[in-house]
């Protein structure tokens, strides 16, 4: 239900808002754990999202990071190769 929970901090270029919006997505969904809220909870779960995204935006933003940006294709090749060996055995 996390896939889209991503490491957001230290990339180059930037995180964009979608993967901000995505990762405060599925952390609504987890936390409530609904993908979908009911019509009765459907403003409070979109307000929910929206909240913590920008929440999220504002922590990626404004943190000091000292190592040199990552790039997505490395990072993600090491998360391929330690799935790889995880699954593999």
């Amino acid at each position: 239900m996390c896939r889209n929970i991503r490491v957001l901090l230290n990339f180059a270029p930037p995180a964009t808002d979608e993967e901000v919006h995505a990762a405060a997505l599925q952390y609504v969904r987890k936390v409530t754990g609904s993908a979908k809220p009911s019509k009765a909870n459907e403003a409070q779960f979109a307000k929910a999202v929206e909240e913590i995204a920008a929440i999220t935006r504002r922590l990626v933003d404004e943190m000091e990071v000292k190592a040199p940006p990552r790039t997505r294709e490395v990072f993600a090749a090491k998360l391929k190769a330690r799935s790889l060996k995880r699954f593999s055995q």
